[in-house]
């Protein structure tokens, strides 16, 4: 018995085999290359993650900090809350997350929220999202809402430089 093999049985064939292939593959991204992207600090809960930051809903922003600019963003909601301290501030303050990876609030878009020590008030340094709406509640910093919006999602988690 002989077995006839014709055109179409083997795009049939092809067609079969490219669709499973695919179905277990990855999604194709297209050809990559390497950008450099600055790699900030931010604490979390004593210790630091690492972040970038790729698009923010404030025109101004964006081009001092050579990011996308992106107003569909101020819409976001669910954002958790990156707090960051203006004017006077303890030696080594850096931005303060509300989440980071792994936690059920967590996303890469952020509620940008301004911390500003009240006069007379000696800064401490600022390491925990409730350590900060702590001291808000004592009447010791403001917190201001500036309604914008960030995407800058945390790269790394934790380092061995903690703060208790």
């Amino acid at each position: 018995m002989s077995t006839r093999i014709t055109a179409g049985t083997v795009l049939a064939a092809a067609a079969i085999l490219a669709s499973s292939a695919s179905a277990a593959s990855p999604l194709v991204l297209g050809p990559s290359t390497q950008k450099q992207l600055a790699l900030y600090q931010g604490y979390y809960d004593g210790h630091k993650d690492g972040y970038v930051i790729t698009d923010v809903s404030n025109k101004a922003q964006a081009a001092a900090w050579h990011v996308n600019y992106a107003p569909v963003l101020k819409s976001a909601k669910a954002a958790p809350p990156q707090y960051f301290v203006s004017g006077r501030a303890a030696a080594g303050q850096l931005a303060v997350f509300g989440a980071e990876p792994g936690e059920p609030s967590y996303n890469p878009l952020w509620d940008e929220l301004v911390v500003t020590w009240k006069s007379g008030v000696k800064p401490v340094l600022l390491v925990k999202d409730d350590q900060i709406t702590a001291l808000a509640k004592q009447g010791r910093l403001t917190i201001h809402d500036p309604h914008i919006v960030l995407n800058a999602p945390i790269m790394n988690v934790g380092s061995k430089q903690t703060v208790t």
